[in-house]
Formats: structure tokens, sequence, C-alpha cells
């Protein structure tokens, strides 16, 4: 997947968070995209700046990509 369409899907995602959840997205969006992220050739801060959104949330998209060697993602 291309950078561009990865800082669109992050993009989306932060706005639409509810109030106070903007980070729980993030650390959603970083693992459900840890193995293009991962792989891509940029780094998590270009990413977040193409976004859009503010340059502290890289270290949130990291700590999803992090947790993604852990965890799963359930639905609801």
């Amino acid at each position: 997947m291309e950078k561009e369409e990865l800082a669109r899907i992050l993009r989306e995602r932060y706005e639409r968070a509810k109030r106070n959840e903007a980070s729980m997205e993030i650390h959603l969006f970083g693992i459900e995209f840890a193995n293009e992220i991962s792989e891509g050739d940029y780094t998590v801060a270009e990413l977040v700046e193409l976004a859009g959104i503010a340059k502290g949330y890289a270290a949130e998209v990291s700590k999803g990509v992090k947790l993604a060697k852990r965890v799963e993602i359930k639905e609801g």
C-alpha cells in the first residue's frame, strides 16, 4: 500500500475518533497496518506528517505497530 493511502486512512481514523479516543484510534491503525508500515520505505513520522496530524502521534502509531506482535483486533 502506498504511503499516501495509509496517510489518508490515518487522517480519516483521527478525524472520526470520538472525543478522548484519538490515541486509541491511532494505536488501532498501527496494529491493523503494522506490516505495511514496517515494510514501507518511509518513517512513521513522515506518514504522520503526510496525514496532517500532530507530530506527537508518530509515537502512538509506533506503539500500535509494536503492539501488533502481541494483540489481535476484535470487532465491535
